[in-house]
């Protein structure tokens, strides 16, 4: 049985085709955030037909970037492109597929493909964070569900404040941690690529003590058994996680005995895939 596995995002999207939990065929864009969704549901429409030319899809899940509201199955907004607010996703979908996927933000996505399948196996509770054009938050509980809290807005730790008097994030807020933190901004107030500044041991110092900020909030809120972060920032390796441990020691609470082990992504570009894939065959959980 074919599973079709969606990721949007705010830099890229990426279409998958598992035969049971093997991925055969796998195809990513640039994602053009002036074209909005108009823009990407026209390049997502030929590479369905494409594929349902060459496997017998039976189900279909999906990673969008940005807020989901799960129980109503229907995209909340996305503050990088246009044209998504309110928008009813699964049913554009199963216009293509003739069968209706089921969806949820990319976070929450991301945070099952590692639980299941990469660096959060065996650990429990576990928080993911997707650290790139945005920053977003999944949570996995000891009862290996999605927590998604009364409104499905749980783990939305990109925008926890962390400086108030910061600058404005596209949300409306000031000092938000995705405002000070994620790949799209810190392009923009630098002038140079995240991969770039990352390489530059002065810049990372300062940038992981911002970083420690938002996790100390989730750490000491969720006592994670393990963090684990996905997304092209995740992708610097120890030269960005070895000074954010060290960081996170200074800034933790000396009596707290919380753990601090903080892993990049195990599966790379695809956890939001993989977890899409698992989202699929679990039906709505």
């Amino acid at each position: 049985m074919s599973t079709l596995a969606i990721d949007i995002g705010g830099s890229k999207f990426t279409l998958a085709v598992f035969d049971d939990e093997r991925m055969v065929e796998r195809e990513t864009h640039v994602t053009d955030r002036e074209g909005g969704r108009e823009w990407m549901l026209k390049r997502i429409e030929p590479m369905i037909a494409g594929w349902k030319a060459r496997h017998r899809i039976e189900r279909c899940g999906v990673g969008f970037g940005g807020p989901v509201e799960f129980d109503k199955q229907r995209v909340a907004l996305s503050t990088h492109a246009g044209g998504w607010s309110d928008f009813d996703l699964p049913r554009y979908l199963e216009s293509l597929l003739s069968l209706r996927p089921v969806m949820d933000n990319d976070a929450n996505v991301g945070a099952l493909g590692e639980a299941l399948y990469g660096a959060g196996r065996g650990h429990r509770p576990l928080f993911y964070m997707t650290l790139s054009t945005g920053i977003g938050g999944g949570i996995i509980s000891a009862a290996e569900t999605i927590y998604r809290g009364a409104d499905s807005y749980a783990g939305e730790i990109g925008h926890l404040t962390i400086h108030p008097d910061g600058p404005e994030c596209l949300c409306g807020s000031r000092g938000c941690f995705e405002r000070l933190c994620c790949g799209l901004w810190i392009e923009r107030d630098y002038g140079r690529p995240a991969r770039e500044l990352l390489q530059d041991p002065a810049f990372v110092q300062r940038y992981v003590v911002d970083l420690a900020l938002g996790l100390k909030a989730a750490i000491m809120l969720l006592n994670p058994a393990r963090i684990v972060i996905g997304g092209g920032i995740s992708k610097a390796g120890d030269a960005l996680f070895v000074p954010l441990r060290a960081e996170l020691s200074r800034q933790i609470t000396k009596w707290s005995r919380a753990r601090i082990d903080v892993v990049p992504a195990g599966l790379g570009d695809d956890s939001v895939l993989f977890g899409a894939m698992a989202l699929a065959r679990a039906g709505n959980r």
